[in-house]
């Protein structure tokens, strides 16, 4: 049952690669762009529209969670050091443009945290699980009032 996360995941990359080639010839460029993002977004749709259909076990779960925690950071630590190389050799507008992604995101730090109600911290996990489901029990009754 692995076999079936680490096959969704190599068939969310292999289409993945193959959006990023066609937007890269759509738009002139030789070059794959946002193949990795778009894998990522398309196993996470699959991903989730398999777990609402139960059509995705547990156990195939952890074959994607294996190869997230190994392939896809690297992948995407390849891509962005091919990025970091091209930037540099393109001129100060490649650099500009990161450099103010940078600081955009940045600035949006702040913003971001200040979302949402503030909420109680979780409970301390515990072997038995327990003080979880006392917690969870009590958030559901303070929801509801």
């Amino acid at each position: 049952m692995v076999l079936y996360g680490v096959a969704a995941l190599a068939a969310c990359m292999l289409a993945g690669t193959l959006v990023g080639e066609l937007l890269g010839d759509a738009l002139g460029v030789d070059a794959n762009i946002g193949g990795v993002g778009f894998a990522m977004i398309m196993l996470v749709l699959v991903t989730h529209w398999l777990r609402r259909k139960d059509k995705f076990p547990k156990a195939s779960d952890q074959g994607v969670l294996f190869w997230s925690a190994m392939y896809i950071p690297i992948v995407i630590a390849m891509a962005s050091t091919q990025n970091v190389a091209k930037a540099v050799t393109g001129g100060p507008m490649a650099l500009l443009a990161g450099l103010g992604a940078v600081v955009a995101t940045g600035a949006l730090v702040p913003v971001l945290t200040r979302i949402g109600e503030p909420a109680q911290p979780l409970p301390p996990l515990t072997a038995d699980g327990e003080e979880i489901a006392a917690a969870t029990d009590t958030a559901t009754q303070q929801q509801g009032a």
